[in-house]
């Protein structure tokens, strides 16, 4: 964990390939059951995006109507971060991954059944529930069934994450050359294999000794410094999904070409958000890192929407490197800038950023109705440009209180998080 003001604290990424007994190679079934759900979990998110075109044909739609896929998606997905802590606290971790799961498999399935843009974006909220349900009870799960050494497997599920963003494109792409169904098949299929496993493999995890209430999130969100990261965040995935869901349309590709970008684009992602960001933070500072970064981010989308088609390549892919920067820089202030419990405060934190992630992909492609193909961009670059101007106005909230950074015992915060309770380890609630 970072730092706002200095450099992250020993993390979870030393010796994390060790073959010793804390390494990341020798985590039990369990964790890689979970993790491997995860993965396809992830996948989820980028799956449609190589063929938003094709599903437009097939269904006579237009690409706002398409885009809506991302919105009641992501809309669900805000609305539940107020509800899976609730239900895990009283029901489990195990029952909670289960539960997600079975929401995926049955309306992935559906999905690929669907005869109009209505039934499939109605289809897509029913998944969207069903992930959040999942994601957000993972990591807690993996470092739960873990034995010893939680950094491998924290780094594990980071791990999945990355993997899942770069690689949902991939099979998008590969399924969807032959029809845009096959995609959400494929996903439900994946998904029953994980819940099979999950099934097999994973005993229950402990309870958290006090329930969470549906109010708490909202609560946590009275605090400052949460409240202006969670804004700030608000307005940099509206940029971060203008680019998931937008570009697409006006790259105009096949599905394996477009694929192809998406992968180039998640593996940035996935490398600037577990090894490169952390050492920008070390030497820099976290609120630097994160200001400069969406500085560089709203350049990058200036030129992809003003440049050639080459240049939008180029520009696509390398804004995976500054989200996956950000993503990383975010998720750490909002856990450690606020004293409410790391689940509670990530759960506050989420509920305002996802409705961003709604917003963008219905309103870019209706901005671009309204006026022509740049403007969309253009007002991507002004919310990432609002984001930073969040960070700097609100620098003194936003920085990490030393009592945070360490324990009571003189832990740094990263150790603690290492060590603490499973419950108390769902740090990352969709943290990417």
């Amino acid at each position: 964990m970072s730092s706002s003001t200095g450099g992250p604290v020993t993390g979870a990424g030393a010796d994390v390939f060790d073959a010793g007994a804390g390494g990341i190679l020798r985590r039990p079934k369990a964790v890689w059951a979970t993790a491997g759900a995860s993965v396809v979990a992830f996948m989820g998110i980028g799956l449609v995006d190589p063929i938003l075109p094709s599903i437009a044909k097939g269904l006579q739609a237009t690409p706002s109507q398409v885009s809506l896929l991302f919105t009641s998606y992501f809309l669900i997905t805000a609305v539940a971060m107020l509800v899976t802590g609730f239900v895990s606290s009283r029901i489990g971790g195990r029952r909670t991954l289960l539960l997600g799961l079975a929401f995926v498999v049955v309306f992935a399935g559906l999905a690929g059944t669907s005869n109009s843009v209505g039934e499939l974006v109605g289809f897509r909220a029913g998944w969207g529930l069903g992930n959040a349900l999942f994601v957000s009870t993972a990591l807690a799960v993996i470092v739960g069934a873990a034995a010893g050494g939680s950094a491998a497997a924290i780094l594990l599920y980071e791990s999945a994450l990355g993997l899942g963003m770069a690689c949902g494109p991939l099979l998008g792409a590969l399924l969807g050359d032959a029809s845009w169904r096959y995609p959400f098949f494929g996903t439900a299929f994946l998904m029953a294999v994980g819940f099979l496993c999950i099934t097999a493999f994973l005993k229950e995890q402990p309870k958290p000794a006090r329930k969470t209430s549906l109010l708490d999130p909202i609560k946590a969100l009275g605090h400052g410094g949460l409240a202006s990261a969670a804004v700030s965040a608000f307005f940099y995935n509206y940029t971060f999904f203008t680019v998931l869901a937008f570009t697409p349309f006006v790259l105009n590709m096949t599905p394996y070409k477009s694929g192809a970008v998406f992968f180039a684009w998640g593996v940035l992602l996935a490398v600037f958000s577990v090894i490169v960001a952390p050492r920008m933070q070390k030497r820099f500072g976290s609120l630097k890192v994160l200001g400069g970064s969406l500085v560089l981010l709203a350049a990058d989308v200036v030129v992809l929407g003003y440049g050639d088609h080459t240049t939008a390549i180029v520009c696509t892919i390398l804004s995976g490197a500054f989200i996956g920067v950000n993503n990383t820089v975010y998720t750490e202030l909002a856990l450690g800038v606020s004293d409410a419990p790391r689940p509670v405060a990530s759960a506050g934190y989420n509920f305002v950023r996802w409705f961003a992630a709604a917003a963008a992909p219905y309103l870019a492609p209706k901005i671009e109705e309204w006026s022509d193909i740049h403007i969309p961009f253009v007002v991507a670059a002004v919310t990432a440009s609002l984001g930073a101007l969040v960070v700097f106005v609100r620098r003194n909230a936003l920085t990490v209180p030393h009592s945070r950074l360490r324990s009571s015992g003189g832990t740094p915060m990263a150790e603690e998080l290492q060590t603490r309770h499973a419950s108390e380890d769902s740090v990352a609630v969709f943290a990417n």
